[in-house]
């Protein structure tokens, strides 16, 4: 990793001369921490077949701004069981709806397996009946449908049913930010595609093959391809509330909606630096803006109503009057002229 930061650096050294250098500097490498006893046995890893699980999962971070503030990024993450291809995403939040883009984005890449392995989060799950049977989130259960897969929860508390994707997680932590610097949102996600084709290109260890090639040349072939259907297109813009103004709010910025939409909801989808603004069936496009990621408010060109008719002449105006200024001197206040030393009643 380090050797990897440095040449984004412009280095042109080997690899040696930094672990000779570490070598020489163990004074600054941290101390272990202190051995725990055994734990007994803590299980055993299983396979799947190709094209048959996907795990996925939320990772969160903290951001610090060049103005001494802070804020809370949601890292979504999903990982073929099979083969280890891994695809993240970064989003505001880890509402339902951006949990729905995050998978429906890795699915395009993918492809769509027969189960998604996940915790219970709120937004998968309500609740379980009585003979242990899950019982799914409304809008969720219409998604699996609507996509077509199954998902299969873990044990609650037993977060290492699914270590694939914790594994990614603590690997995003410790091997993609440490020491990363971006613009905005969009550039950093950036970043993470260009972090993934490199993960997926590289020989892992844990599945003894390299993930790209193995996951096109197994998994791919048993995956089902995501076709972008109008159900599906829905998923990809969520539905917002036009406010009083004309504005709708996503990923913490307001955008403005043509007047002559009498709508009082639409959709709205963000392409790279690109943000699009659709009626509610999204039939057609209303405007889009260019996102900046300013906290100043985005107006379209007819956000606001034009001003009433005015008639203009369609002829030569010949016809002219004359006005003199007014004065401002009132005859009446000069009963009151002390000046010239008399009262007048």
């Amino acid at each position: 990793m380090i050797y990897n930061r440095l040449k984004e650096k412009s280095y042109t050294g080997g690899i040696t001369r930094i672990r000779v250098y570490i070598e020489t500097h163990r004074d600054l490498v941290p101390a272990k921490r202190q051995q725990v006893s055994p734990q007994g046995n803590r299980g055993r890893r299983y396979s799947t077949p190709a094209g048959d699980s996907y795990q996925m999962d939320w990772g969160f971070i903290d951001v610090g701004t060049s103005a001494g503030g802070t804020y809370r990024l949601a890292c979504f993450v999903m990982v073929c069981h099979h083969c280890g291809m891994c695809y993240i995403e970064f989003f505001t939040n880890a509402r339902q709806e951006n949990l729905f883009i995050g998978m429906l984005h890795a699915f395009q890449m993918m492809g769509i397996p027969s189960y998604v392995l996940t915790d219970n989060m709120k937004s998968v799950v309500i609740r379980r009946a009585s003979d242990g049977s899950p019982i799914w989130q409304k809008d969720y259960e219409r998604f699996m449908n609507t996509v077509g897969f199954e998902t299969k929860l873990c044990k609650p508390r037993h977060p290492f049913t699914k270590g694939t994707s914790e594994r990614l997680v603590r690997f995003v932590k410790e091997n993609f930010l440490p020491g990363r610097i971006f613009t905005e949102l969009t550039d950093l996600n950036y970043q993470a595609d260009h972090w993934c084709l490199e993960q997926n290109n590289r020989y892992h260890q844990s599945h003894d093959c390299v993930p790209f090639q193995m996951h096109g040349k197994e998994c791919s072939q048993k995956t089902t391809r995501l076709e972008l259907t109008d159900e599906i297109r829905f998923y990809l813009a969520p539905e917002r509330t036009i406010s009083f103004d004309g504005f709708v709010a996503y990923e913490g910025r307001r955008f403005g909606v043509p007047y002559a939409y009498d709508q009082k909801t639409c959709r709205v989808m963000r392409d790279g630096y690109t943000l699009y603004i659709y009626d509610q069936k999204m039939q057609y496009e209303l405007t889009h803006h260019n996102v900046t990621w300013s906290r100043k408010d985005s107006f379209c060109a007819d956000q606001y109503p034009k001003l009433e008719p005015e008639e203009e002449p369609t002829a030569p105006v010949k016809a002219s009057i004359y006005q003199k200024e007014s004065s401002c001197h009132d005859p009446w206040f000069d009963q009151f002229n002390l000046e010239e030393g008399r009262w007048h009643e």
